[in-house]
């Protein structure tokens, strides 16, 4: 019987992406998102590893939400302390968390989905990481991530 091969993790190379994510909906940013930094697009993908790429999102505060009735709660444990925050309220406080919770949320649970999350990097406005040289992925409804990638990789 022969034996499946997997790509260790320090082998794989992680590419940077930069992705706009001003005027779009942020459950369809967060589901690509979600692909690329579990390496689902990668053809040596595997559950069990992370061979995701690095992830840059920038001007979160520009993002939409069509529902009208989306809330964050959080809980410190004690009883009566339950907090909650309309979607609105919470932009006002912090954008690049409710683009942080969206992505979390589509991850595995435990130790693999909290080392992907480490990845993901994002911003109110423009982003510091140049020096990464990141490829921008512009995210067109009705077009698979691949195509994406492909086209963005050969400009």
């Amino acid at each position: 019987m022969q034996q499946q091969t997997t790509k260790s993790y320090y082998d794989t190379q992680r590419k940077w992406y930069a992705i706009d994510a001003s005027g779009k909906n942020i459950g369809r940013v967060a589901t690509q998102i979600a692909i690329l930094l579990q390496g689902k697009h990668k053809p040596q993908y595997t559950p069990h590893t992370d061979l995701g790429d690095f992830v840059i999102v920038y001007n979160c505060s520009d993002v939409v939400c069509n529902s009208t009735d989306k809330t964050y709660y959080r809980h410190s444990g004690r009883i009566g302390s339950l907090k909650q925050r309309t979607f609105a309220e919470q932009m006002a406080v912090s954008p690049e968390q409710v683009m942080t919770l969206a992505v979390k949320r589509m991850l595995k649970r435990g130790p693999l989905g909290n080392k992907m999350i480490t990845k993901l990097k994002c911003y109110r406005g423009n982003h510091p990481h140049e020096a990464q040289m990141p490829i921008t992925i512009d995210l067109v409804r009705g077009k698979q991530l691949a195509e994406v990638i492909n086209d963005s990789t050969d400009r």
